[in-house]
């Protein structure tokens, strides 16, 4: 599993063909992709990780906090171009991304694993529709994660 963590401002995901919106205030967006071997072990390191990450301001302004510290929230999104190759060509290749049936149960049992250990619900995506995502990367901070490697 692979994430790209963005402490924001603020993040909202749209699918218009959808009528759909989902919106956080200040938080963090996850990027989320899913690859064949991601189990629930992978799933429960990757939320505990982003939900106890300090990459928020203390008193200090010393980055000290959690989102769970500074009641923040969460907006998940799924996208699975994070598996991309880029090693022939100049055509990325998404071989090694999770199919829809395997990736759509792991990105909806994180988005359950991460409401567990925030204490409140989070934002979603829609799984496979066109969405688009708008944030205000607050700091810039991102971070990515990869569960495999556990960094």
């Amino acid at each position: 599993m692979r994430v790209v963590v963005q402490r924001v401002g603020k993040a909202s995901v749209t699918v218009a063909a959808r009528n759909y919106e989902s919106r956080i205030g200040p938080g963090l967006l996850v990027l989320a992709a899913f690859t064949d071997g991601d189990d629930d072990a992978d799933l429960q390191w990757t939320a505990k990780k982003i939900t106890a990450l300090r990459v928020f301001d203390d008193e200090a302004g010393v980055m000290n906090l959690s989102v769970s510290d500074v009641g923040g929230e969460i907006l998940i999104v799924s996208q699975f171009t994070l598996y991309a190759s880029t090693v022939k060509g100049n055509r990325p290749s998404y071989i090694k991304a999770a199919k829809p049936e395997t990736a759509v149960p792991l990105y909806e049992k994180f988005c359950t694993t991460v409401e567990e250990f925030l204490g409140k619900p989070v934002g979603k995506g829609i799984f496979g529709a066109d969405m688009q995502v708008s944030l205000v990367n607050d700091g810039p901070v991102t971070i990515i994660i990869d569960s495999k490697n556990r960094e």
